[in-house]
């Protein structure tokens, strides 16, 4: 494990497990084993030991740590960090893999407050929040641009009543706008019209013509 050999890890901690099933080492193998998957990449794998572990021993000491290691399988498989920076936008993609991390870090949460893992998990699932959001607003997009204007008022209006806090509610706002005012209802459209303005009053999409959405910023970009 420590020379980053994790397939042969794997095969020797099965080993080690099979011959000592009720050794001292054996549940330490079956924790050792789900992480090496992870390290792998292999992610069914991963959360099959994972599983395996929390439903063998549910009242291990270190229970906490294999619900810290299921949200992170999710969480790396969909957005490695170093990943996301420098190529593709991560709420461009399949949000499943999203949602899978965000329901594994709420457990954690829920059944662990005072895990050393929490506040990690808690920081993870903010930044999910805002991804789920995005993705949200990335959908809208696609929608407006095909005009297809209900169902992006639609997606967007989602994003707004479920992810109120979110950077993505200031674009959901602002597609609300101008998807309302192609569909010939002003009434709608000067309602998100003035919700937007309260609360982005010096917002980017401002300057942006009624006729298209203005370029999107990276939301996961400070710089």
């Amino acid at each position: 494990m420590a020379g980053g050999h994790y397939e042969r890890a794997i095969m020797l901690f099965g080993k080690l497990e099979a011959g000592y099933p009720f050794g001292t080492y054996a549940q330490q193998a079956q924790m050792e084993t789900a992480y090496a998957y992870y390290k792998t990449n292999d992610q069914a794998q991963a959360l099959a030991a994972v599983e395996r572990f929390i439903k063998l021993h549910p009242n291990h000491p270190n229970v906490d740590y294999m619900y810290y290691l299921r949200g992170l399988i999710n969480f790396n498989d969909q957005i490695g960090f170093l990943n996301f920076v420098y190529t593709q936008d991560p709420t461009e993609r399949d949000p499943k893999a999203t949602r899978d991390a965000f329901a594994a870090f709420r457990l954690l949460v829920e059944k662990f407050p005072n895990s050393q893992y929490t506040p990690d998990g808690i920081e993870r699932m903010n930044y999910l929040i805002n991804a789920m959001a995005q993705y949200e607003v990335h959908v809208a997009r696609y929608y407006y641009r095909r005009g297809a204007f209900l169902a992006s008022a639609n997606r967007a209006q989602g994003a707004v009543s479920d992810y109120p806090a979110s950077p993505a509610a200031e674009e959901a706002l602002y597609l609300m706008t101008l998807a309302y005012d192609k569909l010939g209802m002003p009434q709608l459209r000067d309602d998100a019209n003035r919700v937007f303005l309260k609360n982005y009053p010096n917002s980017h999409f401002l300057p942006a013509n009624a006729s298209a959405p203005a370029p999107d910023k990276k939301w996961w970009k400070v710089w």
